[in-house]
C-alpha cells in the first residue's frame, strides 16, 4: 500500500512546476520561519537578494535580459504562466489523512502540524542547561557523549521514555560507540542528580519519587518524606485515581496523616522539563496577522517583519546580459544557462513570496469577516460554526490552500492571540432549530467544569443534562469528547480534597 502511495505521490507531484511547489510549501510557513527560508533561499541563490525596495526588478530583468538573451539560447524551462494554485486538490488527494483529518468540517488538526510547529521563543532550552551541568562533571569522552545523547532523548517534561537498549542500539549504529547497560545506567544517574529534580525519570512515579528522595536527604527541618515517599511507592496506581480513601485504609494512617502527606506531594513538579524550558513554557508565538478594532470597524494588517523585500542581482543580471554579447560556444552557453537559472530561481522565489503573502492576507480577511462579531466583541459564543470550505468558496481558493493557510498561523486580537485553525469549528442544532459551533458548546461546558464544586465535581451524565437545559442536546459520548478535547479529565480525577 505505501509504494502504491508514493508511485502515486510521484505521479502527481509531476503535475505541478516548481512554481507551485514552492509556494505550496512556503504557504505552510508560519511567519518565525519564513525568515529563515528566505535566508536559506538568499544563501543557496547568489541571483536572490535583499533590498530596501524591488518594485523594478521585473522591468530591469524583462529589459536587459529578455530582449538580448532569449532569443540566443535554446530555453527549455517550463512556460512561467501558470495558476499556483489550481492543482492544490490532485496534489492533497495523496495525503488520506490531511482530507480525513478536517473531513471539510475539520477537527482541527493537520499532518502538516508534525512539520511545523508553533514558533516559540528562543531562550535557553532545559537541555542546554542539563548539557552545561554535565560539563561541570568530571566524564571521559565515553561518558559525555553518552550523556549528551541521552539528554537529547529526554522529551519536553524532561522524562527519558527511550528504553536503555534502545539507547545502547542508537550509540553503536549511529555515532559507533559500544556501551554496556551499567555504563548508560550510570551516565542516567548522573543526570537524574541535576537541576531540577526528576529530570531523566522514565515515568511519573520515578520522577516524583526522585523529587522526595532529594528533599529528604536535604534534610529539611519539620518535614517527614518517609509517608510521601511511601504513597507514591507503594500505592501509586491509587493515587493516580484519587482513590484516597483507599490508601488511607490500606496504609493504617490517619486523614490527618494522609493530609500532611498530600500536601508534600502536591508541592513536586510532574514536568520537571517545563520548568527549565523557559522557550516552551512562554510559548512566544509571533503573529501572522493582527486584527483591530477601530470605532466598530475592522482592520487586518500581515505581518511581513519577516519577510524582507528582495530583488533580483544586478550583477547576475549584468553578467548574462555580459555573457550574451561573447561568443557562442559550449562553456559560453553553460555559463549563460547557469546564470539565467539562477535569475529565473531568483524570480519564481520572489513571485512566490508575493503570492503567499497575498493568499494568506485574502484568507484571514474572509475569516474575519465571517467570523465579525466575534471579533467585535470577543464572545466565544458568537463565533459561527466553520469548515474550510466556507472560506475556500469565499477566497475562489482550494481546500487544501485554506488548510495550509490555517496551519500554524496566528492571529493577534485585542482578546489575545489564536491559532487561526481554532475558529474552525464544526456545528450543531440548538433545541430551537438554530445552528451554534462546537466551540460555543466547549465554551460551555468549560464554565461548567470552572464553576463546579471540586469536591463534588459534574459528570458527564450530569453535564449533558445541564447543556440540555440549556437547549443543547448533546448525547454524553459527545460530551466526553469535548472534554477529553478541551484536555479535561473525567471527574473522579478532578476531585479535590
Amino acid at each position: 500500500m505505501s509504494s502504491q502511495r508514493l508511485t502515486q505521490t510521484q505521479k502527481m507531484l509531476q503535475k505541478l512546476s516548481p512554481q507551485q511547489i514552492l509556494l505550496m510549501k512556503l504557504l505552510q510557513i508560519p511567519t518565525m520561519e519564513l525568515s529563515s527560508r528566505i535566508k536559506e533561499e538568499i544563501e543557496e541563490n547568489p541571483a536572490l537578494e535583499e533590498s530596501e525596495s524591488y518594485e523594478d526588478y521585473d522591468n530591469d530583468i524583462d529589459n536587459d535580459i529578455d530582449n538580448d538573451v532569449d532569443n540566443d539560447i535554446d530555453d527549455d524551462r517550463q512556460d512561467d504562466d501558470y495558476d499556483p494554485l489550481s492543482d492544490f486538490d490532485d496534489y492533497m488527494q495523496d495525503d488520506d489523512d490531511d482530507e480525513a483529518a478536517y473531513k471539510l468540517r475539520t477537527n482541527n488538526y493537520s499532518r502538516d502540524n508534525e512539520h511545523y510547529e508553533a514558533p516559540i521563543s528562543s531562550e535557553e532550552s532545559f537541555q542546554d542547561t542539563l548539557i552545561q551541568q554535565l560539563g561541570y562533571r568530571k566524564l571521559d569522552d565515553k561518558k559525555y557523549k553518552i550523556g549528551t545523547y541521552i539528554i537529547g532523548n529526554l522529551d519536553d517534561s524532561g522524562y527519558l521514555s527511550r528504553p536503555i537498549s534502545g539507547i545502547m542500539d542508537d550509540l553503536l549504529f549511529t555515532q559507533n560507540i559500544d556501551v554496556t547497560e551499567d555504563e548508560v545506567m550510570e551516565v542516567l544517574n548522573i543526570i537524574q542528580d541535576f537541576d531540577p529534580a526528576g529530570i531523566g525519570a522514565s515515568n511519573l512515579q520515578e520522577c516524583l519519587l526522585i523529587q522526595l528522595r532529594r528533599l529528604e536527604d536535604e534534610g529539611e527541618e519539620d518535614v517527614d518524606y518517609t509517608l510521601p515517599i511511601l504513597i507514591i511507592e507503594q500505592y501509586f496506581n491509587e493515587f493516580t485515581k484519587k482513590h484516597y480513601d483507599k490508601i488511607v485504609k490500606k496504609s493504617g494512617i490517619s486523614e490527618r496523616q494522609f493530609r500532611a502527606a498530600m500536601n508534600v506531594i502536591l508541592k513536586l513538579n510532574p514536568k520537571p522539563g517545563g520548568a527549565v524550558d523557559n522557550s516552551h513554557r512562554s510559548n512566544y508565538v509571533v503573529p501572522d496577522f493582527s486584527i483591530y478594532n477601530n470605532c466598530g470597524k475592522l482592520e487586518l494588517t500581515l505581518n511581513s517583519r519577516n519577510a524582507p523585500e528582495l530583488h533580483v542581482s544586478k550583477d547576475y543580471i549584468d553578467m548574462l546580459v555580459d555573457f550574451s554579447k561573447q561568443e557562442k560556444n559550449k562553456s559560453n552557453r553553460e555559463a549563460v544557462n547557469f546564470v539565467k537559472n539562477k535569475i529565473e530561481s531568483a524570480k519564481w522565489f520572489i513571485e512566490a513570496i508575493k503570492q503567499r503573502q497575498t493568499t494568506l492576507y485574502v484568507t484571514m480577511d474572509a475569516i474575519m469577516n465571517y467570523q465579525k462579531e466575534y471579533f467585535l466583541t470577543g464572545d466565544e459564543t458568537k463565533l459561527k460554526p466553520m469548515i474550510l470550505k466556507d472560506i475556500s468558496e469565499k477566497v475562489g481558493l482550494d481546500i487544501s490552500t485554506i488548510s495550509r493557510v490555517a496551519n500554524s498561523k496566528y492571529v493577534q486580537t485585542a482578546y489575545g492571540t489564536f491559532p487561526l485553525k481554532s475558529f474552525f469549528s464544526e456545528s450543531l442544532t440548538n433545541d430551537e432549530g438554530e445552528e451554534v459551533s462546537t466551540r460555543e458548546i466547549k465554551k460551555i461546558l468549560m464554565d461548567c467544569i470552572e464553576q463546579e464544586d471540586k469536591s463534588k465535581p459534574l459528570t458527564d451524565d450530569v453535564l449533558t443534562q445541564i447543556l440540555k437545559e440549556k437547549g443543547y442536546n448533546i448525547a454524553r459520548r459527545t460530551i466526553a469528547k469535548y472534554r477529553e478535547q478541551l484536555d479535561i479529565p473525567v471527574a473522579r480525577l478532578r476531585k479535590e480534597l
